[in-house]
């Protein structure tokens, strides 16, 4: 019974241990479950504080990744308990301990961090449009309001704020909209460029100025000033002229870079041409510079791009200081409205692609030299826009301007869109996301699409501010209806908001005024009615527009080697539709009569304007005169034999296009007389036509070389044509004379 009873105790006193031992090891089990359960509940709370931030942070972090790179790791979670949570002390967690669910532990913070930080690299690789790694790896911070501060005070004096930061006065809005508007003209002289007149709309005296003046006591607005007229820069001061620092120590090897055939003097930074245009951009007035050459194109390249590239680097320090000041306080005000209703601000069209590839090089060079930055899809963008280039014959060989004109990529039909950043460029960005846009007119009516189609995008226009248009008179080569039709679909309403944040968006915009806060800027090599009928018809800036208007001295007629004679015929029409009936009635009736007799073989007819072209020849069929035909969509096998027909009599007159010529620079053979339906576009063309008049390109059997002549029609409406033929002077005297009919001979 004893050994009965002592065992018994014993496996009591056993089962009690290992019961003790089982409840110690079960409460430290739920101890650590504990600890593990409030760790993750705190993970999770963290994430949801984080979500949280993320969601009341969402209107402000759209621009902010829209405007902006990464510049410096952000501290997503320091920021996340700057504003979420209270200071509290740290607590160390054990394994045995319960977690205080205010306060995260050095673990969880570090888990968080880790995470914030993942979620903004993934984000920013996704969207590396807004993105700079070589600002994060210099940890730069642009979101440093005190900087931002500095650099807009600097800015307040500035043109770019003056000319897009207000709204327009009604009284000058009145003047914008009437017809005729009511401006002010003032004349220059300087030293380069030479002649300027300066077209400045003034606002309207009204009653409603007398009513504003009576409540301006109540309210306090400022208004757009109209323009005034360009000051020339002497000296070149960036701080004055208010060019971005960013971009100062490129400035001068750029410039360098881009003139290959001139260098600049050591003390020089601009050359007097590109002082005097800077000096119209900077002053944000419309600009026609009909005197672009061959010699001084990259000069105005450069300026242009430069005024570009400081235009968005503006922009773009203003966004990102607004953004920086909004995220501290939920504030939407006018004083931060600083958008259009779409991000495209620049758009450059130039007609070829490589003058695509020079401006883009341009761009380049001054924003991010090499080493100094990153250019991101450049291989493609080299790939794309080189190569191609026109084969120039050795055997009679082409005009000197011919292959300067076509050399490179000759393509017509391209588009590219670019992103500007502090350190980067990004090529190929899609159009709502580009800062400056490099395309060809017919590239951008393919965009723009016809009325009905379905597939159709003309939106990336609305907000404008820079319009360039580089080699314009190229344009009306190529097709001048791509171009009106591209122009007729800029600064209208989206059809869809693309992100707009419209509390930012300046409130001129919204109003529908944007057409008058439009730069734009054309560089031709010739002054043409045509595109001085854009600038005034299609451009509306309120600041004004600067016209260059040099008289020609001496015509082509002087480059005419052969002693023919040239007759000018003169007919009235007093408008450019009332030109195209009167011109063609005179033809028939006055001018082609005399050219179909026998002795007057061997005549080519040269037609500037496809539309007078093909009326030409459809008149020529239908009354069955013999004629061969070249214009820019015959076929090369058509283009021989019409050469051929026309050399040998077989054919009496040969009608040739401008536009042929113009791209094909034929060297026709047998001409012994030559009639200009209409001064040419191009006055070179009028003399290297007149040449190949020559003895040795005629057929002997042919007919006599002093039966050669020249007829020219002209009426009041050619008076910029003529006066490039017989020089600005003579060409006046010759409208005005009396007699209709005036022969010239080479030496007059």
């Amino acid at each position: 019974m004893k050994g009965k009873k002592y065992f018994g105790k014993k496996k009591t006193i056993k089962d009690h241990i290992s019961k003790k031992k089982r409840k110690s090891s079960n409460d430290t089990y739920v101890t650590n479950k504990k600890a593990k359960f409030n760790r993750y509940k705190n993970v999770q709370k963290v994430e949801e504080e984080l979500e949280k931030k993320k969601q009341m942070e969402r209107k402000f972090q759209r621009e902010q990744e829209a405007y902006s790179e990464s510049e410096e790791e952000q501290d997503v979670y320091g920021q996340l308990v700057s504003c979420f949570s209270k200071p509290t002390n740290a607590i160390v967690v054990n394994s045995d301990e319960e977690v205080d669910s205010d306060s995260p532990s050095p673990e969880i913070e570090s888990c968080a961090r880790k995470r914030a930080r993942n979620e903004e690299v993934s984000k920013t690789e996704s969207d590396s449009d807004y993105s700079d790694s070589e600002d994060n790896a210099k940890g730069q911070d642009f979101d440093n309001t005190a900087t931002f501060e500095t650099e807009l005070d600097h800015e307040t004096d500035d043109s770019f704020v003056k000319h897009l930061q207000y709204d327009l006065p009604d009284e000058l809005l009145i003047s914008l909209n009437n017809s005729p508007m009511t401006v002010s003209t003032i004349s220059k002289t300087w030293p380069v460029i030479g002649n300027i007149t300066i077209v400045i709309p003034r606002p309207i005296e009204t009653a409603i100025k007398k009513v504003k003046a009576k409540i301006s006591l109540l309210e306090d607005k400022t208004f757009a000033e109209p323009g005034t007229a360009p000051s020339l820069i002497h000296k070149v001061d960036f701080e004055e002229l208010k060019i971005k620092s960013q971009i100062h120590g490129n400035i001068v090897s750029a410039n360098k870079t881009s003139l290959v055939k001139r260098d600049l003097e050591l003390s020089e930074v601009l050359t007097p041409l590109q002082k005097e245009i800077f000096s119209i951009l900077n002053n944000y007035q419309d600009l026609y510079y009909p005197e672009r050459t061959f010699s001084n194109a990259d000069e105005i390249r450069y300026i242009y791009c430069l005024h570009a590239i400081n235009h968005m680097l503006k922009t773009r320090t203003r966004i990102l200081h607004h953004n920086a000041k909004l995220i501290k306080k939920n504030d939407i005000s006018d004083d931060y409205r600083d958008q259009g209703l779409v991000r495209p601000k620049v758009l450059v069209m130039v007609p070829f692609k490589n003058a695509a590839y020079r401006v883009v090089k341009t761009l380049m060079e001054i924003l991010v030299p090499k080493e100094a930055g990153q250019v991101l899809n450049k291989k493609r963008f080299e790939d794309e826009f080189t190569g191609g280039e026109l084969i120039m014959p050795r055997k009679n060989p082409k005009p000197e301007d011919y292959e300067l004109m076509f050399t490179g990529n000759t393509d017509d039909t391209f588009r590219i869109g670019m992103t500007v950043t502090k350190k980067s460029l990004k090529l190929y960005t899609d159009f709502y996301s580009s800062d400056i846009i490099v395309a060809s007119p017919l590239g951008l009516r393919m965009l723009v699409g016809a009325e009905g189609e379905e597939d159709r995008d003309y939106d990336f226009l609305a907000s404008i501010e820079i319009l360039i248009m580089d080699q314009a008179d190229v344009f009306l080569m190529q097709n001048w209806d791509h171009l009106l039709h591209v122009l007729d679909h800029f600064h209208l309403q989206p059809k869809k908001t693309h992100d707009t944040d419209f509390s930012r968006v300046r409130s001129w915009a919204v109003n529908g005024w944007a057409k008058y806060y439009r730069q734009t800027l054309v560089f031709a090599s010739v002054l043409l009615p045509e595109i001085k009928s854009v600038l005034n018809k299609k451009c509306h800036n309120y600041a004004g527009k600067v016209l260059v208007e040099n008289p020609v001295e001496v015509g082509s007629i002087q480059q005419v080697l052969l002693q023919i004679p040239q007759i000018f015929h003169r007919f009235n029409a007093s408008t450019a539709l009332e030109s195209a009936e009167a011109r063609f009635e005179y033809f028939i009736k006055e001018v082609l009569p005399k050219q179909r007799d026998t002795l007057m073989s061997h005549t080519l007819i040269y037609v500037p304007s496809y539309f007078d072209y093909v009326r030409i020849r459809n008149y020529f069929k239908k009354e069955d005169i013999s004629f061969v035909q070249i214009c820019e969509y015959s076929k090369d096998a058509k283009i021989a034999r019409a050469r051929d027909m026309f050399f040998h009599t077989e054919a009496h007159f040969l009608l040739y296009s401008e536009r042929v010529h113009f791209f094909r620079r034929f060297r026709i053979k047998g001409i012994r007389h030559i009639i200009f339906y209409q001064p040419p576009t191009y006055p070179h063309f009028y003399s290297e036509m007149c040449n190949l008049m020559q003895e040795s390109n005629q057929n002997k059997y042919g007919g006599s070389e002093c039966n050669m002549t020249v007829s020219v029609l002209y009426c009041r409406c050619d008076l910029v044509r003529l006066g490039a033929l017989l020089g600005a002077a003579r060409g006046a005297r010759v409208l005005r004379a009396d007699r209709p009919v005036h022969m010239y001979v080479t030496g007059d």
